[in-house]
């Protein structure tokens, strides 16, 4: 897989087609939404998923770590679908966490879905501030002078039209001062980013980073096109 290049004053991360993002100066790996647990929340409500979302979700965030060797791991909130989710965790997964934490620093910031502090490895925390970045869930609309937010929350996605039909993928989403990471869970959907609720945190524009299979492709937000009209 080919990880895209982004700057941020003197600071270069690199954007991984599997939603994550890596900050090489620092070895510092993060990645957003995880959402572990929610087969196990749905079925408590009676819709039945397959409970396997916690261990996809894990073994391709091992495969991350193989890769990078980050020193700190950041998830950036709703590492958890809900408060219960570190509770309903199995044996072997969370022997899974475990052993990753003992291969990099957890930091676990606090996300609207899921509760902190829990029992599992690493530190958890309102936020992170860590060099020119500012590490948080849900984007501010209003940023300090100097800061460079980067945050989850929205599970970005964008379309574009290919040859043969057009194609709709989870996206990272940058603007001049922030960044937005797709979900990186494996049961999670996601919002346009032409929608409001983003749009409006990049007046200036933005740029996506669709995520491919191998590979990030880049566009600007007029190449998407408008969002259709809804009668």
């Amino acid at each position: 897989m080919t990880a895209a290049p982004l700057h941020f004053r003197n600071e270069r991360l690199m954007l991984d087609p599997s939603g994550a993002a890596f900050w090489p100066a620092r070895r510092v790996l993060m990645v957003a939404d995880l959402h572990l647990e929610t087969g196990t929340a749905h079925a408590a409500r009676g819709a039945l998923l397959p409970p396997y979302d916690t261990r996809a979700t894990l073994e391709r965030l091992t495969r991350l770590l193989r890769l990078y060797r980050p020193a700190r791991l950041l998830a950036l909130g709703d590492s958890f679908h809900d408060a219960g989710g570190p509770a309903r965790l199995a044996r072997e997964d969370r022997a899974r966490i475990e052993a990753l934490g003992r291969e990099a620093q957890f930091i676990w910031v606090a996300g609207n879905h899921d509760a902190a502090p829990h029992d599992l490895p690493g530190q958890c925390v309102a936020e992170h501030r860590e060099g020119p970045f500012t590490f948080r869930h849900e984007a501010r609309l209003e940023l300090g002078p100097r800061e460079i937010e980067i945050s989850g929350h929205f599970h970005p996605k964008a379309s574009i039209e290919s040859r043969a039909k057009r194609i709709s993928r989870p996206c990272f989403v940058a603007g001049p001062n922030r960044l937005i990471l797709p979900a990186f869970g494996s049961l999670t959907g996601g919002l346009d980013v032409r929608e409001p609720p983003i749009a409006r945190l990049f007046p200036r524009g933005l740029r996506v980073f669709l995520l491919g299979q191998d590979q990030l492709y880049s566009f600007a937000l007029e190449q998407l096109g408008r969002l259709p009209e809804v009668a």
